[in-house]
């Protein structure tokens, strides 16, 4: 199971200081927007008014809003794994418990405050007619390479299929409990927690 490479929405990167703050702003806006209208109401128009851009510099990044929440889920990936990265200097190495709960926590965190965060999360819910699997491979990915080496394993294929089937459950569980709850349901979230668990163990203990 090769890791899956990431994404790459931008048809240009930012060079300049000045550039990556409007790209941020872009975002930013994008973000607020789909808390707000949604994602089929979103339009690149929209966004690059609240960002307080022209659309031509909008379209230097993005060719349409599709890429454009491409790339807010490729953020969302990198703030989340900044989040699980500072939360695992507080946990002992060797103490999956721990790294499984901040994972866990950091993720719901996400759901419930960060903007935008509950219409693309990763790259899942956005709308596509078919549902694509390569965001849940490359948070598996991104899990294996920071939980590793505290757990002792080596980042090998067995390790990786783990934590995918582990991500794919917590995804769609998570998906059930906001959809009960717009703030998730917290015994739903209880038991995926439990559910976890009693899965990693079985591989971790």
């Amino acid at each position: 199971m090769r890791p899956v490479p990431p994404a790459t929405p931008l048809r240009r990167a930012p060079v300049q200081r000045r550039s990556a703050e409007r790209l941020t702003r872009i975002l930013d806006a994008c973000a607020d927007l789909l808390d707000e209208v949604g994602y089929d109401a979103l339009s690149t128009r929209a966004v690059a008014a609240r960002a307080g851009v022209p659309i031509g510099s909008l379209y230097r990044f993005f060719g349409n809003k599709r890429a454009m929440a491409d790339a807010l889920a490729q953020r969302n990936l990198e703030r989340y794994a900044e989040r699980v990265t500072e939360r695992l200097k507080a946990a002992a190495d060797g103490d999956w418990r721990a790294a499984v709960d901040a994972v866990f926590d950091e993720y719901l965190l996400m759901k419930r405050t960060a903007p935008g965060f509950s219409l693309v999360d990763f790259g899942n819910q956005i709308p596509l007619g078919v549902r694509r699997t390569e965001p849940n491979h490359r948070v598996a990915d991104r899990l294996v390479t920071l939980l590793s080496g505290r757990l002792g394993r080596e980042p090998d294929d067995d390790l990786r299929r783990v934590f995918l089937i582990a991500v794919e459950t917590a995804d769609t569980l998570v998906q059930l409990a906001f959809r009960v709850d717009p703030q998730g349901d917290e015994k739903i979230i209880a038991e995926t927690r439990e559910l976890l668990c009693a899965y990693l163990g079985r591989v971790l203990d």
